[in-house]
C-alpha cells in the first residue's frame, strides 16, 4: 500500500507545486514522472533494505536465484526511477518499468497465495499493479507527445525566420 500512496502523494504534491507557480511541474505529466520517481525509488529501496527477505520469497521457486533476480530488479527500478526525472530518458525509463510491471506480476499471484491480509490478496495486488502500470503507460505515451509538442513550436528565444533574397521586397 506505502508505493500507492507515495505514488498519489508526491504527484498530488507536485501538481500543487505547478498551481502555485512552479511551471516545469505544473504539467500532468511532469508531476507524475516525479511521483513514479518517488514510488519505484521506495520500492527499489525495499528490495536491499527492510523487506528483502520478503521480496526474495515472492519469487516463484520456478526462477533461479530469486536472491540476484531481486538485486537485479532493485536496481534496475532505481535506474529507471532516476531516469523518469531526465526528460531524455523518462519515456524510455517508463517503456522498462512497464515491461517490469508486466514481467513481475506472476510475483503478485505468487506471493498472494496462502494466509495473507486482505490488502495482500490477488485482487487488491492486481488493482495497485494496474494503477502503476497505467501511470508507467501515461508518460511513456504523453511525455512522447510533449516532447514533440513543444519542439514543433517556435522558442520566444529564438530570432524570426529570415526571408530569402529577392523575396517580399
Amino acid at each position: 500500500m506505502e508505493p500507492l500512496i507515495t505514488l498519489v502523494a508526491v504527484t498530488g504534491l507536485l501538481l500543487l507545486a505547478g498551481a502555485l507557480g512552479a511551471v516545469r511541474l505544473g504539467r500532468p505529466t511532469a508531476a507524475l514522472r516525479g511521483g513514479l520517481a518517488a514510488m519505484f525509488t521506495l520500492t527499489a529501496g525495499a528490495h536491499f533494505v527492510g523487506l528483502r527477505e520478503e521480496i526474495v520469497a515472492m519469487v516463484p521457486p520456478a526462477l533461479p536465484a530469486p536472491g540476484l533476480l531481486v538485486t537485479l530488479t532493485g536496481i534496475a527500478e532505481l535506474a529507471c526511477a532516476l531516469g523518469l526525472l531526465w526528460s531524455r530518458t523518462a519515456r524510455n525509463s517508463a517503456a522498462v518499468l512497464s515491461a517490469m510491471l508486466i514481467a513481475m506480476y506472476p510475483a503478485n499471484v505468487y506471493a498472494a497465495g496462502g494466509d495473507v491480509p486482505w490488502w495482500d490478496s490477488l485482487g487488491p495486488r492486481t488493482a495497485m499493479q494496474a494503477v502503476f502500470l497505467a501511470a508507467t503507460v501515461t508518460v511513456l505515451v504523453r511525455h512522447g507527445r510533449a516532447a514533440a509538442e513543444t519542439s514543433a513550436e517556435p522558442s520566444l528565444s529564438s530570432p524570426p525566420p529570415r526571408s530569402s533574397p529577392g523575396h517580399g521586397r
